[in-house]
């Protein structure tokens, strides 16, 4: 006989997760009741490579094309599915993405930063997170050939602007 998976409970100590109904069942917030109001978030993460692929990139020479290029439209496109990959997430039409690359000769690598904007009754960080993410995971897919020892880290949310939570900065 196959065992139900146990279910995630708050442990009463803190907030109870909004993802998860008094049953302990997942669900799907309803916010029908939350007034529209700008939001913006703003998620960071690094693709950490050697020198000499960080040149390659640079210089335009990829064997694929223009790297940060499709980093930078893989974004923009992740964030604006991010409904269809994640499950919980609601669809929102968003009014900006932005993905920001730079390359950085200290890491070395790239840093990718993905800035999102909506007027609405939720928030946008898990599309700021899902842009940063794929322009990382497209930045890989782009010079592995040249270089498999590629790494993705640190991503995480810089910022998050509205909403009923107020301002969040990390690091604060």
């Amino acid at each position: 006989m196959a065992r139900k998976p146990s279910k995630a409970r708050s442990s009463g100590s803190g907030p109870a997760l909004t993802h998860i109904d008094a049953k302990g069942d997942a669900r799907m917030v309803d916010v029908s009741a939350k007034p529209a109001t700008e939001r913006t978030a703003v998620a960071e993460g690094r693709v950490v490579m050697s020198k000499a692929t960080l040149d390659l990139i640079a210089s335009g020479q990829a064997k694929k094309g223009d790297v940060l290029a499709t980093a930078r439209i893989a974004g923009i496109m992740a964030a604006k599915r991010t409904s269809e990959l994640i499950p919980l997430c609601h669809p929102l039409a968003l009014s900006k993405v932005t993905i920001d690359i730079e390359t950085d000769d200290k890491l070395p690598g790239c840093i990718v930063r993905a800035s999102v904007k909506v007027t609405g009754p939720t928030g946008v960080e898990m599309e700021a997170l899902t842009a940063v993410s794929v322009a990382c995971l497209t930045i890989y897919d782009m010079i592995k050939a040249v270089e498999r020892g590629v790494h993705i880290e640190g991503i995480h949310l810089v910022e998050k602007i509205g909403g009923k939570s107020g301002h969040y900065r990390a690091g604060d």
